[in-house]
């Protein structure tokens, strides 16, 4: 039994691994079914569309069967403590895929428990399983991981945290978040994301000039403004970001041959993405959202597997 809390636990050999994996059953897992026999809860306490979609699917792909829990379907709800409720889910089931956008300390109660595997399918600092599907989606359109640059616009939210692990354990991958003044990523991440790429040769840069970004990235990602909706306290925040919306004349400005433009979604279209980029020939958006559920399909099977 293995957990998914953060991309900083699973390190470099087993991402890699990930990511392979759910190729690989992408292609064979409805004939191989390792969920056979295997039960998977699913509990969102937020919105999801593809997330939650996606490890649904994946679960009955591999022949396990989802059990899916609401904010309000769990004893939580009237003050039952995480650690009662997860040692009693652990009897029941094999894995437990959890979205709270709260603290990844829930997902570590969770995970208090010897018996079943905790998938953290988004927290406040982290949204490891996008990350994985990012590079899947990467491997998919380029046949490799290493040496990829990436230009990141935007907030520097959960998604860009994980993005910026997930680079830092690719050999010679390169990441550059460019990100409105006070909504970038804090230094801690930036400084762990490099200390982790040292010995590959990755890098991770972040800086707040979108007039002043360079050339030849093969892909250029984007994601929305407001992490899952959730309004900001400034109420001149929108300002600030308008000069990081990804727009046809910033396309072609940092576009190489080849280069894909990529999207977390849900878009807000006209303001983190124009409708041309997102619908263009670039875009490899709903590309990502399939390989939502493909690597949910590995990170399933790696986690849920009896070694």
């Amino acid at each position: 039994m293995r957990h998914l809390l953060s991309l900083l636990d699973v390190g470099p050999e087993n991402v890699s691994r990930l990511v392979d994996l759910s190729l690989e059953l992408a292609e064979n897992g409805s004939r191989t079914q390792p969920l056979k026999g295997k039960i998977v809860g699913i509990y969102f306490r937020r919105s999801s569309t593809r997330t939650r979609t996606a490890f649904t699917a994946a679960t009955i792909k591999l022949g396990g069967t989802p059990i899916a829990y609401g904010p309000n379907d769990l004893q939580l709800s009237t003050g039952e403590t995480i650690e009662d409720t997860a040692r009693v889910l652990s009897q029941y089931l094999d894995a437990l895929v959890v979205r709270t956008n709260d603290s990844i300390d829930e997902m570590r109660a969770f995970a208090s428990q010897p018996n079943m595997s905790i998938v953290n399918a988004m927290s406040d600092t982290e949204h490891p399983t996008q990350a994985l599907a990012d590079l899947v989606t990467i491997q998919d359109v380029f046949g490799r991981l290493n040496g990829i640059k990436i230009l990141y616009l935007g907030e520097g939210n959960n998604t860009a945290s994980a993005l910026a692990y997930a680079v830092s354990m690719i050999e010679g991958m390169q990441l550059l978040l460019v990100t409105p003044e006070g909504y970038g990523l804090p230094s801690s991440v930036i400084e762990t994301a490099n200390q982790l790429g040292q010995e590959r040769g990755s890098v991770v840069e972040q800086h707040h000039d979108p007039a002043n970004l360079p050339r030849g990235f093969d892909v250029v990602y984007t994601t929305r403004w407001q992490t899952m909706g959730v309004s900001k306290p400034d109420p001149n925040w929108r300002e600030k970001f308008l000069p990081y919306t990804v727009s046809e004349e910033m396309m072609k400005r940092v576009s190489k041959n080849g280069t894909v433009f990529m999207h977390d979604l849900p878009a807000v279209r006209g303001d983190d993405v124009v409708n041309e980029v997102l619908d263009g020939s670039q875009s490899v958006a709903f590309l990502q959202a399939k390989h939502k559920m493909t690597s949910a399909m590995g990170v399933l099977a790696w986690c849920t597997a009896v070694e």
